[in-house]
């Protein structure tokens, strides 16, 4: 619908897709469509999530590239516009958002996800900006073969898939939060019970208004607990007083769940 019409290359292996199905067209004898390539590019990428992620994510894995590989086979383009600018951001766009939500929900649209992923675990790296450093392979051959301007709104649309992908699939995200209690053990409890996570606590802190005795509790979480962390505090204390904050590092032994 619109990386097409513009001669935009798209991200990771649909564009992999994309470059083998334009040179087979320009210069071979015969031409294979990018559907075709999308599904054959993948193939031992399901055997990587296989081993190294999860059964049932592969599974959807691979139902999600069939479909995708059907689709681009039997549905006919849609040109909407042919303005490259255009169809950079907004395919860019349409396409980070449902990998975004797909990742968010167990699911990948596979390729570049499915690296990322496995990465992720061992860099900390995030899905999009691993996104982004594989995706300068294809931003360099489309430029070599196709020309530069292509290359360049092809760069724009990788930076805004992956930037939209970061912003849809924040799971992995730390939050520090800050409790302030008259009822710590209750607290602690609950939370311990809704998530592995480790709690500091520090006695004797008073407030400034009534100067009733309280406790504070310290502990880092990722963001896919919000609503564990929002139960517990219900059950626990519903009047207690609760910030939650974006941290930018954790240093030093942080439980990592295996999310995607």
């Amino acid at each position: 619908m619109f990386w097409t019409p513009g001669g935009i290359y798209g991200s990771g292996v649909t564009g992999a897709a994309q470059l083998v199905s334009t040179i087979s067209q320009r210069w071979m004898p015969f031409h294979v469509s990018t559907a075709i390539m999308l599904f054959v590019l993948n193939a031992p990428l399901f055997v990587l999530a296989w081993t190294k992620i999860e059964h049932k994510f592969t599974m959807f894995t691979f139902v999600a590239v069939v479909l995708s590989s059907f689709m681009m086979h039997w549905i006919p383009p849609l040109k909407i516009t042919a303005d490259p600018l255009v169809c950079a951001i907004f395919g860019a766009v349409v396409n980070g958002f449902g990998t975004g939500m797909s990742l968010r929900n167990g699911i990948s649209t596979g390729g570049i996800d499915i690296i990322g992923i496995v990465l992720r675990r061992k860099t900390g790296k995030s899905v999009g900006t691993i996104n982004i450093i594989f995706n300068l392979f294809i931003i360099i051959c489309a430029g070599f073969l196709f020309g530069w301007v292509h290359a360049l709104y092809s760069a724009v649309s990788i930076f805004i898939n992956g930037q939209v992908i970061d912003m849809i699939y924040n799971k992995d995200q730390k939050l520090q939060v800050m409790i302030v209690t008259s009822k710590p053990k209750s607290v602690i409890t609950e939370i311990q019970n809704e998530m592995r996570r480790g709690i500091t606590i520090v006695h004797d802190a008073e407030g400034a208004y009534k100067h009733q005795q309280k406790t504070i509790l310290f502990t880092v979480i990722s963001r896919a607990e919000q609503h564990e962390l929002e139960n517990a505090m219900y059950e626990s204390d519903p009047h207690a007083f609760v910030s939650v904050t974006d941290t930018v590092k954790v240093l030093g032994r942080f439980y990592q769940k295996h999310i995607y």
